[in-house]
């Protein structure tokens, strides 16, 4: 059903606010490109970094651990730096052995009051609230932050903390939540309304140490999921079912590592952006440390398509893709989905995409209400695109994008303007890279490598 002119009138208007106090924040480092005018002339290998959403409930799993253990793998992005930041506060010792390789230390452990600052800007600081709990049986904290995709309430880790045995305040403006003295969670069942991976994970990571069995229902299948909960049965942890939706956790005592280093996964969200870069841009481009079989959904759309994708073991390859006019590439609707579903994180990517492919499609964003706010940057670019409500866009091509001035709202949506960027003709600039340093690693040097002309200009 259509939304109303005056609800897309203020949503319009919150998102120029949000984009404005945005700016204000970072009007220093930008971003120029030249576009390559629609051409395909991208060639060579790129890399995938560790995932950044397997990273981050790894470094907060440490708290679970005595004597600490290693992380390798973690990828060189600010939000790695916040949470380090956010251990250390607490107490724990962060140590960096080598390139990529954290060693962390949380027996020391002092304080459970998460920085306010550094959680209000980054949403998976949550994660760190679910193993504080379990552990010291307290842990305060504000609403946490991160990219403005829409509404990211926090009810359900309230709620399954309360079923759990404990007790939720709010004192200005902070959640204080607390087991009381000498006590500890308890196992409970907790059903999850919405599919949450960030609740899924944090849930997960507190009944490890909560007293008797939890079961968590309608939960995330997420691979990186099960990948740390493999890891963490091996230290001594009793999880199973990690990768269904029904995942049980009988509580135990500290884990211990011993010799084992838990490695950071590929990032199959950052595999997936530069797949569709490179259908989009280049002739010949190898993505290597990547796994396919997680990004299915977006591989098998590409090449129902006719992009030619070449899947090997950790690799994917698009094959001479020059010689394929984009206006012959078949036009596809998108519609997102939970994993193992065509990803949210992709759906702004992938509009880019259909705005250089014949024919209407529609792109339906079924998760985040506020992920289509991008949409007014790339009609100014040039793309036709009839926004139907806050759920639905209507895109038809193809189109000649131009090089404009952009400013990222969100990590994914800022990607989608560096794809649109190279895509286009002439030169654009992005501000506000904070939100690409969160998530992508290095992204100028790993860019021109393969023939991006790009250039970050310091502030």
């Amino acid at each position: 059903m259509k939304v109303k002119n005056t609800d897309n009138i203020n949503n319009s208007l919150r998102y120029l606010q949000q984009k404005k106090a945005v700016f204000d924040e970072n009007k220093k480092d930008k971003f120029i490109i030249e576009g390559l005018g629609g051409k395909k002339k991208l060639n060579g290998k790129i890399a995938v970094a560790g995932a950044k959403n397997a990273a981050l409930p790894a470094l907060s799993a440490s708290i679970l651990f005595r004597n600490g253990f290693c992380v390798s793998n973690i990828p060189n992005i600010k939000d790695i730096d916040s949470m380090n930041i956010l251990l250390e506060k607490l107490g724990a010792i962060v140590k960096k052995q080598a390139e990529k390789k954290y060693h962390i230390v949380t027996d020391e452990i002092k304080s459970v009051a998460l920085d306010i600052e550094i959680s209000k800007k980054m949403r998976g600081s949550i994660i760190l609230t679910g193993v504080l709990l379990a552990r010291f049986g307290k842990v305060s904290f504000p609403h946490p932050g991160g990219c403005i995709i829409g509404a990211r309430p926090i009810d359900a880790f309230l709620n399954s903390f309360q079923k759990m045995g404990a007790k939720v305040q709010n004192r200005n403006g902070k959640y204080v939540v607390s087991v009381g003295k000498n006590k500890k969670l308890k196992g409970a069942k907790i059903f999850f309304n919405k599919i949450t991976v960030t609740g899924t994970e944090t849930l997960m990571l507190a009944g490890i140490l909560a007293k008797g069995r939890t079961v968590i229902e309608n939960a995330a299948l997420e691979p990186e999921i099960k990948h740390l909960a493999d890891f963490l049965n091996s230290c001594g942890a009793k999880i199973r079912g990690a990768g269904t939706s029904t995942i049980e956790i009988i509580g135990g005592n500290l884990l211990s590592a011993g010799n084992r280093a838990y490695k950071i996964p590929p990032d199959r969200i950052e595999a997936g952006s530069f797949l569709i870069l490179g259908a989009l841009s280049a002739d010949n481009l190898e993505i290597t440390d990547c796994d396919p079989k997680h990004m299915r959904a977006l591989i098998n759309i590409l090449k129902d398509s006719g992009v030619p994708i070449i899947e090997e073991k950790n690799k994917i390859i698009i094959k001479d893709n020059g010689k394929i006019k984009n206006k012959h590439l078949k036009c596809i609707d998108i519609k997102t989905h939970e994993y193992p579903g065509f990803p949210t994180d992709l759906q702004s990517l992938m509009a880019i995409y259909l705005t250089q492919i014949s024919g209407e499609s529609l792109l339906f964003e079924t998760i985040f209400e506020g992920r289509l706010n991008y949409t007014d940057d790339l009609i100014n670019m040039g793309a036709n695109i009839i926004m139907i409500d806050t759920h639905r866009i209507m895109i038809k091509g193809p189109t000649q994008l131009k090089g404009r001035e952009l400013i990222g709202n969100d990590l994914r949506a800022e990607f989608a303007f560096f794809i649109a960027t190279i895509v286009a003709k002439g030169k654009s600039v992005i501000n506000n890279v904070r939100y690409i340093d969160r998530g992508y690693e290095r992204i100028e040097e790993r860019l021109s490598g393969i023939g991006v002309n790009i250039q970050r200009i310091k502030g």
